[in-house]
């Protein structure tokens, strides 16, 4: 049976078309994809993503756990802080990623991916034999929605949000009378907040949202425009650019990766290797040359030779161009600028490595 999260109907009622994502009817759109996505550009835009996983992880060995599930140093985190992290398995690919966040001493907070919280909340419980602790799955009982856009600082300032909140941590409040947990995280490269509250109070969190959004120009945003917007920024998406064969360091996320954590994580011998050694492939951004669009799994070809595949791939609204991000063979000539083809409907089309991301992020105020 497909799931619908508590804001289902009202997404139809505002003409949302529906489809199925990750196992739950979600609005791909309410107007049109580009209007959304150059909105939250612009403007703002307001995103539920409450088929999102969060899980607790609370106890005396808590932090020693953390420490042994991921590459990243969990012991630097303090109070209210967050990390983006890779649940790693023992060869050091990726069950998942996934944001941990530090509540406070030995009570942590992990947001991970609709399709994966069955895997995940399987992988942390068969590793946490030997550690004394409480895993917690909550998935059910919360719902999170997204306020994204160089405007969401002042919606969220008009419904009565005026702490001060650095980028990448959480903070617990009560907004008109309903208990949240407030994080500036995001997926769209633009600054913005998720907000976390139980199920009873999410339609009476979007009405809020979406009314002291008017002057703001805020619109609800469906899936389409979450996933152009997060691929101009070079976001992953778990399934496409992410998976249990492919570790962080093949992944070009290198950057999140402590050189001097001492403490034994999952596939650490694989990933540190890797750091030093490099890797077999690699993960590349392409611009089209033609209007050609390239989509998940078409081949990339160098040279007339088979070199890899595309993972995601799209209409770059923000610039009117056609691009993708795929992994290749780590071949030595394969660098910024080089010209390749994507195999599009039995055709090769000139396409050209560059840098990520595609867009300059917004993402990182304090």
């Amino acid at each position: 049976m497909t799931k619908e999260t508590l804001l289902h109907d009202k997404q139809v009622e505002l003409g949302a078309k529906m489809v199925d994502f990750a196992g739950w009817h979600m609005p791909v759109q309410f107007k049109s994809i580009i209007e959304e996505h150059k909105n939250v550009r612009e403007n703002a835009g307001l995103f539920d993503v409450s088929h999102m996983g969060e899980v607790f992880v609370s106890g005396k060995d808590s932090l020693k756990f953390l420490n042994k599930m991921v590459p990243q140093d969990i012991s630097k985190l303090y109070d209210s802080k967050a990390v983006y992290c890779q649940l790693t398995n023992k060869n050091g690919g990726l069950v998942d990623d996934l944001i941990i966040y530090k509540l406070k001493d030995e009570k942590y907070l992990l947001i991970v991916n609709a399709s994966r919280i069955d895997e995940d909340v399987n992988w942390l419980v068969r590793n946490s034999i030997d550690f004394d602790l409480y895993i917690d799955n909550q998935s059910h009982n919360y719902s999170l929605l997204a306020v994204q856009g160089p405007k969401a600082d002042s919606i969220l300032r008009k419904i009565g949000y005026n702490l001060t909140q650095d980028f990448f941590t959480i903070k617990e409040t009560t907004l008109n009378g309903i208990d949240v947990m407030i994080s500036r995280t995001g997926y769209t490269g633009e600054d913005g907040y998720e907000i976390l509250l139980k199920n009873k109070d999410v339609i009476k969190m979007w009405d809020l949202l979406l009314e002291a959004g008017k002057e703001f120009s805020l619109m609800p945003i469906g899936l389409g425009a979450r996933d152009t917007l997060r691929l101009e920024a070079a976001l992953h998406l778990y399934g496409n650019d992410l998976n249990e064969q492919t570790t962080p360091v093949e992944a070009g996320l290198s950057w999140s990766l402590p050189k001097d954590k001492k403490e034994y994580y999952n596939g650490k011998d694989v990933i540190e290797f890797q750091l030093q050694n490099g890797t077999n492939k690699k993960l590349i951004a392409l611009k089209m040359l033609s209007r050609a669009i390239p989509r998940h799994e078409h081949e990339i070809y160098y040279n007339g030779e088979k070199v890899g595949a595309v993972t995601s791939g799209g209409f770059s609204p923000s610039l009117n161009e056609n691009i993708a991000l795929g992994y290749v063979t780590n071949l030595s000539d394969l660098k910024t600028d080089t010209k390749v083809q994507i195999m599009i409907r039995e055709k090769l089309h000139d396409a050209i490595i560059v840098k990520r991301p595609f867009v300059t992020k917004h993402n990182h105020k304090e």
